[in-house]
Parts: C-alpha cells; sequence; structure tokens
C-alpha cells in the first residue's frame, strides 16, 4: 500500500536538496525489479529513475560521469532559452547577419539565409562537413544546395556546431562555463563543472562539436528541471517559455516514433503522455522526460568500457515498463 501511495501522490513541494531522497527498493520493488532486469541484460554504465523529487530506482555509479554524446545538443538547447531571454540572441536573425561562414568550400548566399531557428531545428539546408558526425551522418548527408533552408528536417552536426560557436560569440562564454554558472550551480548538480566539457575539431569545418561529460544523477536533475518547466524551488533557471517552445514537434524526422523541435526529441503524445521529450545520444545516453507520469528516466553508458551500446528503442522499452507501474 505504501509504494502504491508513493508513487502516485500529489508533487513534492520542492525539488531535491543537496542530495536526491532516495525510496528503499522494497517501497518501489516493481520498477527496482524492472531496471535490475534491464541492467543485468544490457549492462548500462548507470540508471536514474525520479518520479517527483524522488529517485525510485538506481542502477550503477550516478556518480560517474560519461561522454552524453549528442545529448549535448538539449544542453545547448537550454543555454539558448536563457540568453535569448537577456536578448543576447535574436533566433530569427539569419547566419549572414550574424557574419557565420566555414571553410571551403564555403557557404553560399543561399545557405547564409539560414536562420538561427533553422538551425535549432535541424533544418539549415547547410550540408557543409562537420566535426564529429557519425558514419551514418556522413553517409546520408544531403548533396549541398538540395534543401533550401527551412524546408528539409536532417539531423545535422553542422547546425548544432555552429549553434554552439554561434552561442559562444553572442554570450561571451562558451558552453561549459555557461551551463556550470547558468544551469549546474542553480539546480545543485553534484558531479559537472566546466572543465568536464571538451571541444572536438575536424579539419573540414571552423566549429568544434562542444563534448559534455555528466553523471547520471545530473543529467536527472536537467530533466527534472524540464519537467518542473524551467523553475527549480520556484526560482526561474530556463524560460517557461522557452520550455514549451523548444519541446514543440516542429518537424517529422527518419524516427517514426520521434519528432524534433529545438534540438530536443519530441515523443509521441498518444504513446507517452502530453508533452513527453527525450534528450538522445549515441550508444544509449538518454535523458526521459514523460510530464504526465512526473517521471525522468535516465540513462548513461560508457562506451569505453561497452562498445556495442544500447539502442533507444531498448531503453524505450524499459521506460514503458517503468510508465506501468507507475500508475
Amino acid at each position: 500500500m505504501f509504494a502504491v501511495m508513493l508513487l502516485c501522490s500529489e508533487p513534492a513541494s520542492a525539488e531535491p536538496g543537496i542530495d536526491w531522497k532516495i525510496v528503499e527498493p522494497g517501497d518501489a520493488a516493481p520498477i527496482h525489479n524492472a531496471v535490475r532486469n534491464y541492467a543485468r541484460k544490457y549492462r548500462p554504465t548507470s540508471i536514474m529513475v525520479v518520479q517527483g523529487d524522488l529517485v525510485v530506482a538506481t542502477s550503477g555509479d550516478i556518480t560517474r560521469k560519461v561522454n552524453v554524446r549528442s545529448v549535448r545538443k538539449s544542453l545547448l538547447s537550454a543555454l539558448f532559452g536563457i540568453a535569448v531571454s537577456r536578448n543576447q540572441i535574436n533566433i530569427e536573425n539569419t547566419l549572414e547577419q550574424l557574419g557565420v561562414d566555414d571553410s571551403a568550400p564555403s557557404l553560399t548566399r543561399e545557405e547564409k539565409q539560414a536562420t538561427v531557428r533553422e538551425l535549432l531545428m535541424a533544418r539549415s539546408g547547410v550540408y557543409h562537413p562537420a566535426a564529429y558526425e557519425t558514419g551514418e551522418q556522413k553517409s546520408t548527408r544531403p548533396p549541398r544546395g538540395d534543401h533550401p533552408p527551412g524546408t528539409f528536417w536532417y539531423y545535422n552536426n553542422w547546425d548544432f556546431n555552429a549553434l554552439g560557436a554561434i552561442y559562444a560569440k553572442a554570450t561571451g562564454s562558451n558552453a561549459f562555463e555557461s551551463f556550470e554558472k547558468a544551469i549546474a550551480h542553480p539546480i545543485g548538480m553534484q558531479d559537472f563543472a566546466a572543465h568536464d566539457g571538451m571541444f572536438v575539431r575536424d579539419r573540414s569545418s571552423l566549429y568544434p562539436a562542444y563534448v559534455f561529460s555528466m553523471s547520471a544523477r545530473d543529467l536527472a536533475r536537467f530533466g527534472l528541471l524540464f519537467l518542473k518547466k524551467g523553475e527549480w524551488n520556484g526560482a526561474p533557471v530556463i524560460p517557461s517559455q522557452w520550455v514549451i517552445d523548444s519541446t514543440k514537434a516542429y518537424s517529422e524526422t527518419d524516427r517514426r516514433d520521434r519528432k524534433y523541435g529545438y534540438l530536443w526529441w519530441v515523443l509521441d503524445a498518444g504513446a507517452w503522455g502530453r508533452d513527453a521529450i527525450l534528450a538522445s545520444g549515441y550508444g544509449g545516453q538518454q535523458i526521459a522526460i514523460l510530464p504526465e507520469k512526473r517521471l525522468v528516466v535516465v540513462q548513461v553508458v560508457e562506451l569505453d568500457q561497452y562498445q556495442k551500446g544500447i539502442h533507444t528503442a531498448d531503453f524505450l522499452d524499459l521506460v514503458r515498463q517503468v510508465v506501468i507501474f507507475a500508475h
């Protein structure tokens, strides 16, 4: 009876303090067992399941910092929301207005008409080579000039990396420094510091990838921040309107069960509930946020130790089990 009351109770009035409140496994046995069985099969570095402000299940070392791959994009999206609210960035500006170009072959006049908003949506139409691309991205990248800005969605590392440079120029601070100051400190992240970030460069482009290493418990705080519409203990950290705008579905994608917002994957509302979103990175780096169930489910995978990684579909199967037990 206690477990049912716990998992169905009203949201707690405060976010986690210095440390998370952890429910004993016996109080949330079905979720704990689902996580344990999944971890035995897939061997993630760590998993963390949060409902409200309570940790209802964990696996592995939730303090271990791991390269979270493309989750970095959703982290940057949050920083853009703060910069927009401070009038440091106008997302309707074009690349031409911002003086953005790249190494030879440089951007065409048409490509320079792409706006910051279109980069956030991965609809820039700029198909220049980029740092930190996967083999799949390289093989599926459309030819230069194939689609005018704004007309076609393509999961484009050029867009994502250029956004990092646009942000740094506009704010005078790189993504790692800003994230530590504007987000990690205000919400009490326990492990992240700016020096956990790393730039990855490639001769093919002027714009490096910005790579974050983070722990599961810090990613869970970030997920909870979005669950709370950008507020932490009643204080705004990310503008609530940006949380709403950045997690809307603007584009159909090549994933049948997911659409795309501003650097966020948007999950199908019929299957996952209203406003459900996903930050997802190569190899199994995941933050699933399901507001209707007040759930945040995080997974990180150290690919240096487990090179196979874990497919997003397998992670989402675990999330489905958590949703069932969290009724």
